[in-house]
């Protein structure tokens, strides 16, 4: 055993027993609420589709593999990107069809079908949310505006653009921008049944070494005497204000979350920063985030902390503590860099617990709710070491995702069960839809007896199913095999803000008709 493998397993001793301070508390081994989300990444196909050339059906396959990879891990959320420059993989009003997905941007899918609609369906039939990641701000991926769609934005409004770096950039600061970014996304908030719309990290762009991105047309225009780093952050705050609004205005219960830069401010910039050095998102990106989480803009803030736990410049413990203490109104989740396992200059990254460790070590902060992991091909029959890891420990048993911080309700309505039925190894369960409760899911539980059946127990949560609603009645066809050998069960209601009702116990031995076949008659 080397020096640095001593020193990490002394860390992780350490941080069990001493980790935490007044603002932990003692964490639990397997929670039974906690947010676990992938990224799917689309843009230059980094996760799905795998080739922007693939057939219809190999995409699907692709898609599914992912959602059953991850729905065996007990995850409970996918963010999928659904727009990353200036494209949409949806039929869209004002975008075009992207190329990732069809290989020319505007074309559309052969044989035809409205993938996203298909995405999230799949997603809530496995009992996933389904949070629509989008990249407002960036147009193109390159300069070449020769692939662009005539349709696309940077040919339509060039007025609109700023070249940086290599990529075009819609112009944040100009009215007809926002907008026009505020229709796209009211436009996927209405036209489907998404969970969440959700930004990423990418407002202003990064800061490239003797590059400029020339705004000062607008600065000139729309500056009203502010600094330029000021009157940037407003241009940002403004747009994630419009976004909050247009989003609940639509629809109450579509959760707005961001997942900015880990760093906020250094401490050698602000008293409140965290103690590292980095770039930040106040000063480098033009973001806030302690604005919108003080404003109550957002539902949840997902701050992507990609350092292993110790990085000197900027470690994962300090961060998640800071975020913890500076977080309020919204969830908190934490993101996590899956795809530097094994593959960083910083060697943590090369031990199998460092993800387990972090997943761990966050359980202890009272504010974090859960998880997410970027990105999605990084546990598809990769890292598998990782993976079991998760499946025997910290993933052992499924979890439901809080509920949406400003929707927290009690749910009145307790299932009232019209029907149960066994017949050629199934139960069918039939359900009176609920008057007060706009119901998305039915959570499923299992014991050895129905006076063993105990709804906070993490170990007895089965299944998450969607519900399927016709004629007032909501219709469950369960596997026996899904009960294994337990003779209790319980259902609860999950509305579309994620609140649960209280349950109804079954007892499997006595509560159901056994449905027999029908028998022939002999003397007709």
């Amino acid at each position: 055993m080397n020096k640095n493998q001593r020193f990490h397993i002394f860390f992780t001793v350490v941080f069990i027993f001493f980790g935490w301070n007044s603002q932990a508390q003692k964490r639990e081994m397997h929670p039974k609420t906690e947010f676990r989300g992938v990224w799917i990444a689309t843009v230059v196909n980094i996760d799905w589709p795998k080739t922007s050339s693939d057939m219809v059906e190999k995409e699907k396959s692709d898609y599914l593999e992912i959602l059953d990879t991850y729905k065996k891990l007990n995850f409970n959320a996918v963010i999928v990107q659904i727009r990353s420059v200036g494209d949409a993989f949806y039929p869209s009003n004002f975008s075009p069809w992207s190329r990732f997905l069809t290989g020319k941007e505007g074309q559309e899918p052969q044989p035809y079908y409205d993938t996203l609609s298909w995405m999230i369906d799949q997603a809530h039939q496995r009992g996933f949310e389904f949070h629509a990641w989008m990249n407002p701000y960036r147009a193109t991926f390159d300069l070449n505006k020769t692939q662009l769609s005539p349709k696309h934005d940077a040919l339509i409004h060039p007025e609109w653009m700023i070249e940086y770096a290599g990529k075009i950039y819609y112009d944040p600061a100009l009215p007809e921008v926002q907008s026009h970014l505020t229709r796209i996304v009211e436009e996927v908030v209405e036209n489907y049944d998404i969970d969440a719309i959700h930004f990423d990290d990418y407002f202003y762009p990064y800061t490239v070494p003797g590059k400029s991105f020339n705004d000062s047309a607008s600065f000139k225009k729309f500056g009203n005497g502010m600094s330029l780093a000021d009157w940037r952050r407003s241009n940002v705050n403004n747009f994630v204000h419009n976004i909050s609004t247009t989003i609940k205005a639509c629809k109450p219960w579509v959760q707005f979350g961001i997942s900015p830069f880990g760093v906020w401010r250094n401490k050698s910039m602000d008293p409140k920063g965290s103690d590292t050095q980095s770039t930040s998102n106040y000063d480098d990106l033009y973001a806030d985030p302690l604005l919108w989480m003080d404003q109550k803009w957002i539902d949840y803030i997902l701050p992507q902390l990609y350092w292993s736990m110790n990085n000197p410049r900027a470690s994962y413990s300090k961060l998640v503590k800071w975020w913890s203490d500076n977080s309020n109104n919204t969830a908190v989740y934490i993101g996590h860099a899956t795809y530097k396992i094994k593959a960083d200059s910083d060697k943590s990254w090369n031990y199998i617990n460092e993800i387990p460790t972090q997943i761990d070590f966050s359980r202890n902060y009272h504010n974090v709710q859960g998880n997410a992991f970027y990105s999605a091909k990084m546990f598809v029959n990769k890292n598998m070491d990782v993976v079991r890891l998760l499946e025997e420990n910290q993933f052992k048993y499924p979890a439901l995702p809080p509920a949406v911080p400003n929707l927290k309700k009690s749910v009145t309505d307790i299932p009232m069960i019209n029907e149960f039925m066994k017949d050629d190894g199934k139960y069918y369960v039939t359900i009176k839809n609920p008057l007060n409760t706009k119901v998305r899911y039915i959570a499923l539980y299992s014991a050895n007896t129905a006076g063993n059946v105990n709804y906070n127990d993490p170990t007895q949560l089965i299944d998450k199913i969607a519900v399927e609603e016709k004629y007032g009645n909501i219709y469950l066809v369960l596997p026996v095999e899904k009960f294994e050998e337990n003779r209790g069960c319980a259902f609860t209601f999950i509305d579309y803000a994620a609140n649960e009702s209280k349950p109804i116990t079954i007892d499997l031995a006595t509560a159901f008709k056994i449905k027999l076949p029908q028998l022939i008659n002999e003397n007709r």
